[in-house]
């Protein structure tokens, strides 16, 4: 089929490995790599900024705490002491917080891109203006997590005294990382996000159900490793929530009215998986 998009014309003619939206705009892989790297580290820059107030993330924490008490949820210290006497389950989530926070996600956004390319920008839009909306919590409210509670708290850095793969108190991450940017989770809002991609469009059962169950291993995992108290994964989940809502009323690419044959000039051939593979005139 032959589509000529408005989008797809003059210099983007010139440009290889394009994919080509039914409203005509062309999206390209490669430049989707770098504004995805270029944001990540804008990210880790800005929120890394802020994380030096021990002071003001302990009162924080403190505050976060005689919410949950009010509210009936501050079981965080008894369900990892509770865990702590099985030592796989412990290791089996230091791995799940440590790996699968990046491999999910980044293999989400591959499948909606190679398999959804009309969803794809609404998603990755949905992703970028959460992380974004954390920072902000990052900024206003740095939370002590609970693993660098007073030990009288009684909460165990899993991360640091079992198997994995790195530890926040390693030399390199425990200097560039802020170890108080915990509201709200991103690992919650995240693995929210996968499930809600995911589910809508898996065809298999066996595969939605473990599409649904991730953010519910996430929750347990950042609780059995005291990295998260409850009230930060709901903080993860409004604020990828108030994400769609941006993404929502942002978003055009994809979204707009099908191009057809009878709409513009025939000049960029699309093969079946949407991609640009040769462009001339006519």
């Amino acid at each position: 089929m032959s589509i000529a998009p408005p989008q797809a014309r003059g210099f983007h003619r010139k440009l290889p490995a394009g994919r080509a939206l039914r409203d005509g705009t062309v999206l390209y892989w490669w430049a989707e790599v770098v504004s995805l790297v270029v944001f990540y580290v804008l990210y880790s820059t800005v929120r890394n900024l802020n994380g030096n107030n021990a002071s003001i993330a302990r009162s924080n924490a403190l505050k976060l705490i005689r919410w949950q008490e009010a509210l009936g949820i501050n079981h965080e210290r008894a369900i990892q002491e509770w865990a702590l006497n099985y030592k796989p389950l412990i290791i089996a989530c230091n791995y799940f917080y440590g790996s699968l926070h990046f491999i999910v996600t980044g293999s989400v956004m591959v499948f909606l891109y190679r398999k959804f390319s009309d969803e794809y920008p609404l998603w990755r839009n949905t992703l970028a203006f959460s992380t974004a909306l954390a920072l902000i919590g990052f900024a206003l409210w740095p939370l002590m997590p609970p693993r660098l509670m007073p030990s009288h708290f009684g909460f165990v850095d899993t991360l640091d005294q079992y198997p994995n793969f790195w530890s926040f108190n390693q030399g390199a991450v425990n200097k560039i990382s802020n170890q108080f940017a915990a509201m709200p989770s991103v690992h919650c809002a995240w693995s929210l996000w996968c499930a809600l991609a995911l589910v809508p469009r898996l065809r298999r059962g066996w595969a939605k159900a473990l599409a649904a169950l991730y953010p519910v291993g996430t929750v347990i995992a950042i609780v059995l490793t005291a990295n998260h108290f409850v009230l930060d994964a709901v903080g993860g989940w409004v604020t990828l929530a108030l994400g769609y809502l941006l993404a929502r009323t942002f978003t055009r690419a994809g979204r707009g009215e099908p191009i057809g044959p009878t709409d513009v000039n025939v000049d960029v051939d699309v093969d079946n998986g949407g991609n640009v593979v040769t462009a001339g005139s006519t």
